[in-house]
């Protein structure tokens, strides 16, 4: 009910009277009659209030939470890459209570059903005995997997996640459009929506009673906790992701770290002794349950598809021993044959001994004689599909063809039945979408999603509503997210009880000792360290440069600037090792000129070493391990990514303008520092990234001194470029308060070289590398000190034995300090040694052979 006050608002123009249902569908919004429907009222009532500007103000706001919290769907062929961000309407879909529950019980059938059908097929098979099911439908289908018969499950529930595709009918009544039964997609999503839609309308949220989905979460928990192999007090479950280019990395991400599991990749996990085993840095740690999100066929490469670089070795063969359990059982991909909805109310008269409570897209199979007679005589009306996936999935509309192409097509079917299907053209329902400042009608679709538990299926309340980005009503039956994303909304009748949307344990809790990481987290991490101050070094060197170019007053450059720009510019091209740059042939022409180099350096993409490349390689190397960093860290990724598109996609025409561009980034990049530092567990991972963040501020500082400090030139020369060191590293104020004799070259040494508390000196990144390389997971027979650790001890103590009057001496030749020279080669070496140590250690992995069984004697026969 609205509250009076709203109820006497009048309408706003062109929000809700403009809206007109299109024609022959149901719409959720409105009668055939044209009335609002009375559940719809009240949101209706709180968008009047808003009005226009409130509502784009609540609209930017839900964007740029969906930003900020880096949500990406990334179909496959998508321009934005694996940037594209998750589009999301306004307008929630809702559903009454009441006819939430009549579909509530629909799905719960329906699930139960197929979840039968799942176990007959890989066992007594009598379905196929009977020839309820024909033998060649599931025999010749490539999701049917023979290596997957007789592998039992725990619980007897193989179909533990399921989804099913809805609409409705022009009639109103609920229709499933598909089946996911492979790896359900979209709770994640859905989630996210929930979340976003709940911080944009608090009081309508509030207001509407709206039934909450922590609940189906938490069932999801206890689902995977009670079916995994209990090898210890905790059982341990992880999330196994094809990887962040798939479309749906961030649900894996997102599901991962809503659990409480570990998000892992097929290279993460090894099979041995007949079980499945996390890699990690210092040890193994046994598995007892995955929540997949790779396909079928793409597991096991060594019993199922022999090209897959994605799964694991032996995995089959681990589940057939009852040792993991897979979530859901391999093999379930076989449900969602399309033809397989053609026998479903027989089936379900045969397994539960009542009718199929909810309908599916009226289905032939043409392998089925008088199915196919009913086809090829009704053919102008229907929509034929091949039913195997390696063909072309376009639906055909056989009314729509040219007479040469309608006939091949009835060849076909005649030649090839069993290859095809018909179904009745799909008319989905319609429900109102915000399009600018109007509402219009646009198809809908609601994937909704159940658990398995102990006793039937838990449905979420709710699901992800998916609604076309145009008025036309053709559905899309494929597994991908098209469109703008839906929030929906079940009401109940009184207010729901508020629930977190942290998952809680149901008993006391235990403290389980936190999954150490795999070598691939941290390798990633270890890179996102060194990019992220690989980066921020750059740019700190690239604006001193630029403003030391812009400093200049004379035309041609007097020496004390030129040879100040010269060496900034030569060691922006040796810390970038952009060569040839400003030292390789042509690099006098580009001296004289420095500006066309200075804004590629910046804004050009396909320059290796370049700003962009950098930028572009934190961002893949952080999306890699997203679930490793924290919401406020992906933000900050999330602006660094921001900064970077806009950096190469509108490249910057004159310095000044690029100087606009990096005093945001060195900020964010700053912020994304601190984040680590201060948000992040100091646990293994922490000191991975941590380690290669003092690799790569040790390297450029060594390199930055090396091309500015060897060189010997005048002393207004030399004060210009201590200035411009000290402006790079950040050590301007601590130098003029600590040294009060004007610049000098030991000095700066003292200060940037050999000052073990200052956090910009070399000496600092070399004293934490010693700490950090000391604390880095060990093996059970490691004796004495590793070389990484010999390296940074080595390190350490040649600073601390270098003498600074020693290393400033001017050679013979009156043109270097030479002695500097070696000191800052020889440590610019065993940093790169010490990088190479780390990497040997912890990022390399040659196997041995080793038995996927325990015994022989646990072979099945």
């Amino acid at each position: 009910m609205s509250p009076p006050e709203l109820a006497s608002l009048p309408d706003q123009p062109g929000l809700v009277d403009a809206y007109a249902p299109l024609p022959d569908c149901y719409d959720e919004m409105r009668t055939p009659e044209g009335e609002v429907r009375a559940h719809w009222q009240y949101l209706l009532d709180a968008l009047r209030t808003l009005g226009p500007a409130g509502i784009e103000e609540r609209w930017g706001e839900s964007r740029r939470l969906i930003r900020d919290n880096g949500v990406t769907y990334n179909p496959h062929g998508d321009p934005r890459g694996m940037s594209r961000p998750w589009e999301l309407d306004l307008l929630p879909l809702l559903i009454r209570s009441d006819e939430w529950a009549e579909l509530e019980r629909g799905l719960i059938q329906r699930a139960e059903l197929l979840n039968l059908i799942l176990r007959d097929l890989y066992g007594p098979r009598d379905l196929v005995r009977l020839e309820l099911i024909p033998a060649e439908l599931i025999d010749g289908h490539p999701g049917y997997l023979l290596p997957c018969r007789g592998v039992d499950c725990i619980g007897g529930r193989p179909l533990v996640h399921y989804a099913a595709d809805l609409t409705r009918r022009p009639d109103g009544r609920w229709q499933v459009i598909s089946d996911r039964t492979q790896t359900p997609l979209g709770a994640g999503y859905a989630l996210e929506n929930r979340v976003v839609l709940s911080r944009v309308l608090p009081s309508v949220f509030r207001d509407s009673h709206v039934h909450r989905l922590a609940g189906f979460f938490r069932s999801m928990r206890r689902t995977l906790t009670r079916l995994a192999p209990q090898h210890g007090e905790e059982p341990r479950v992880v999330v196994l992701t094809p990887g962040p280019r798939n479309e749906a990395y961030f649900e894996h991400a997102y599901l991962a770290n809503y659990l409480g599991y570990t998000l892992v990749q097929g290279a993460d996990l090894s099979v041995r002794d007949g079980a499945l085993w996390l890699r990690t840095l210092g040890r193994l740690e046994r598995i007892d349950a995955v929540l997949r999100r790779l396909d079928d066929v793409w597991c096991d490469p060594l019993e199922l598809r022999e090209d897959s670089l994605l799964g694991i070795p032996g995995l089959v063969q681990a589940a057939r021993l009852g040792n993991v359990t897979l979530a859901n059982a391999l093999g379930s991909g076989v449900l969602e044959h399309p033809a397989l909805k053609a026998f479903l109310p027989a089936l379900c008269q045969h397994l539960l001994g009542e009718e199929l409570a909810l309908s599916d897209t009226p289905t032939w199979w043409c392998g089925d004689p008088e199915s196919r007679v009913r086809v090829l005589d009704d053919l102008d009306r229907l929509i034929v599909r091949p039913v195997h996936p390696a063909l072309d999935p376009t639906p055909i509309q056989p009314g729509t063809l040219a007479p040469e192409a309608r006939a091949r097509l009835v060849r076909a079917i005649e030649t090839h039945p069993r290859r095809y299907i018909a179904q009745e053209p799909v008319v989905p329902a319609t429900a109102p979408a915000l399009i600018g400042r109007q509402l219009e009608p646009r198809p809908t679709t609601l994937r909704t999603f159940l658990i398995a538990e102990e006793e039937g299926y838990a449905v979420m309340p709710g699901g992800l509503g998916r609604v076309h980005s145009t008025p036309e009503a053709a559905l899309p039956l494929s597994g991908q997210l098209g469109g703008l994303g839906k929030d929906v909304w079940v009401l109940a009748s009184e207010p729901e009880r508020q629930e977190t949307l942290l998952p809680l344990s149901e008993i006391t809790p235990a403290v389980v000792q936190e999954s150490a990481v795999s070598s691939r987290v941290a390798d990633n991490l270890f890179w996102i360290g060194r990019y992220a101050e690989r980066a921020e070094g750059l740019v700190r060197l690239l604006r001193v440069t630029i403003f030391k170019y812009a400093e200049r007053s004379d035309y041609p450059l007097s020496p004390a600037s030129s040879s100040c720009l010269r060496a900034l510019l030569e060691a922006l091209t040796q810390q970038t090792q952009t060569f040839p740059g400003f030292l390789g042939p042509g690099a006098e022409e580009r001296l004289n000129d420095p500006v066309p180099e200075l804004l590629a350096l910046i804004s050009d993409r396909s320059l290796v070493g370049s700003l962009p490349q950098t930028l572009e390689a934190l961002g893949q190397a952080a999306y890699s391990v997203r679930d490793r960093l924290s919401a406020d860290t992906w933000r900050i990724i999330g602006d660094i990514e921001a900064l970077q598109a806009s950096l190469a996609d509108h490249p910057p025409r004159v310095l000044s303008q690029a100087l606009d561009e990096l005093d945001p980034l060195v900020t964010s990049l700053v912020a994304f520092s601190g984040l680590t530092q201060e948000n992040m567990t100091h646990n293994e991972g922490w000191h991975f990234l941590e380690t290669g963040r003092r690799l790569e501020r040790g390297a450029t500082t060594a390199s930055l001194l090396r091309s500015t400090l060897v060189p010997v030139a005048g002393e207004a020369d030399e004060n210009m470029l201590i200035e411009a060191v000290l402006g790079v590293t950040d050590s301007t104020i601590t130098y003029r308060r600590r040294y009060r004799g004007g610049t000098r070259v030991g000095a700066l040494l003292d200060l940037v070289f050999q000052d073990e508390g200052n956090p910009r000196a070399l000496a600092y990144q070399l004293a934490m590398l010693g700490r950090l390389v000391t604390e880095l997971p060990r093996g059970d027979l490691a004796v004495g000190r590793t070389p990484a650790e010999k390296l940074a001890l080595k390190s350490l103590t040649d600073i601390r034995l270098a003498e600074i009057n020693q290393l400033i001496q001017v050679d013979e030749t009156g043109q270097q300090r030479a002695r500097l020279a070696e000191m800052l080669a020889d440590l610019n070496l065993q940093l790169a040694a010490l990088s190479d140590a780390i990497t040997a250690q912890y990022f390399r992995h040659e196997e041995q052979p080793h038995s996927l069984l325990s015994r022989v004697a646990e072979v099945p026969v």
